[in-house]
């Protein structure tokens, strides 16, 4: 053992180690986290066929600083997926240079809100979302209903982030 204390735990100096080490200082605090979250408009969205193949698609967002909120086609594979399966994992990155690379993985359980396909019913559990939605991806105040997609929630269980440029 070399000693070195983690989280009050004496550990061997692995690899393994080292690594986990590194992996808590390019965190993102949840201020970063939260702005960065804001700031990105596209997310990977993984979910897991009835065959226990994932499944990955690239989705628009917005983040209301608790959940996730993906307005997704309620006719694909994604929603279909869902359905039968609501496991979900989603990644937001950004950089092209290996120093520049961040992000953050979200998973927990999807949630349907409203209704589906989304016609624009009052629904009080929709308002923030549809409020920072077309901002953020239209540049427009209303939010547009077409009739094929609807509200999927993701307030995560697990939040993993990552910012190589505090290496």
């Amino acid at each position: 053992m070399d000693g070195t204390p983690v989280d009050g735990t004496l550990v061997d100096d692995t690899p393994a180690d080292r690594a986990q080490r590194r992996g808590r200082r390019i965190m993102m605090t949840g201020e970063e986290t939260d702005a960065f979250l804001r700031e990105q408009r596209t997310c990977r969205v993984a979910t897991v066929s009835p065959d226990g193949r994932p499944h990955v698609g690239a989705l628009w967002f917005v983040w209301d600083g608790t959940s996730l909120w993906l307005y997704s086609i309620t006719r694909s594979r994604r929603w279909s997926d869902l359905r039968k399966d609501p496991r979900i994992s989603v990644v937001v990155d950004a950089g092209e240079a290996y120093d520049e690379l961040r992000g953050v993985e979200l998973s927990g359980t999807a949630v349907f809100v409203g209704e589906a396909p989304r016609t624009g019913e009052p629904c009080e559990e929709l308002a923030e979302p549809e409020r920072l939605f077309p901002v953020k991806n239209f540049g427009i105040t209303e939010m547009p209903h077409d009739g094929r997609h609807a509200w999927i929630r993701l307030t995560p269980d697990s939040i993993v982030s990552w910012d190589f440029r505090k290496i």
